[in-house]
């Protein structure tokens, strides 16, 4: 029996989760080397290469793949959606908490808001409107739980609807709740996002719901980014967690009616 052998009936899924786990970390294979380390022959190996190819997880290239940008996309997606991932899970668990059954509540695109609509799974007769097609494809085998996605174009990097469209698909709802993230926090209490468009979609959100939430993590305090696009007055409720700077908490306990630590 050849060292490679005892491989040979390694399903050819399994094999293709390996070539892109090998893609995630080099951005791309050669057919050779991943047949020695599968254990299988290379034409086996592209034959599974041909198939990712076909998902668009990978690129063919001469002699083996490099990464598709898709799968790109997906994995610094992925790595956001990591970051301070333990935070995130805390804060979302304390929104949770204000939800009740027949309500309407607006998500936005964050990640945060991600962690927060995975435990909306359970919830009942709940109304979830978004732009985030994220949060649609999270909610949509929920049964208790309406999803309606907003319009607009697809924002580049990242799973969102923005632009005109979607700011006027918001006007026809109205809803109990909205939760926002941020990409920062400044010291004087201003909210910031990334992108203008992004930012112009939020301030609709807000004026949409009867109250608004913003879910926002300790790293973000202190800091700026590209566009402003309100204060922390402008928020029924702030939920973070304890790691928050102490200044930070003062200001907010100022600015907005409730400040909750997760």
């Amino acid at each position: 029996m050849s060292p490679g052998s005892t491989r040979q009936s390694q399903p050819p899924a399994a094999r293709q989760a390996e070539i892109r786990r090998a893609l995630a970390k080099s951005s791309s294979v050669s057919s050779a080397d991943m047949a020695r380390r599968l254990g299988v022959s290379e034409m086996t190996v592209r034959r599974d290469l041909e198939k990712l190819s076909h998902s668009a997880e990978a690129k063919r290239t001469h002699g083996g793949a490099v990464v598709a940008e898709r799968t790109i996309f997906e994995f610094a997606y992925q790595e956001r959606c990591r970051v301070h991932e333990a935070e995130k899970k805390l804060i979302a668990a304390a929104a949770r908490r204000l939800i009740k059954a027949g309500q309407r509540i607006i998500l936005d695109t964050g990640t945060t808001t991600l962690h927060f609509a995975g435990l909306l799974k359970d919830a009942r007769d709940l109304t979830v409107i978004t732009p985030s097609l994220a949060v649609a494809s999270e909610l949509q085998f929920a049964s208790g739980v309406s999803v309606i996605l907003l319009g607009g174009m697809i924002h580049r990097g990242s799973p969102d609807l923005t632009g005109p469209l979607t700011e006027h698909c918001l006007e026809v709802f109205s809803a109990d709740w909205a939760f926002q993230g941020a990409e920062a926090v400044g010291d004087d209490g201003t909210i910031y996002n990334i992108d203008l468009q992004l930012a112009q979609v939020d301030r609709r959100m807000r004026a949409k719901a009867d109250k608004c939430c913003l879910l926002v993590d300790s790293s973000k305090f202190g800091q700026t980014a590209l566009v402003s696009n309100g204060t922390l007055e402008d928020f029924d409720v702030v939920i973070t967690e304890r790691g928050a700077p102490k200044a930070s908490l003062k200001l907010a306990r100022t600015m907005a009616r409730d400040v909750i630590l997760a």
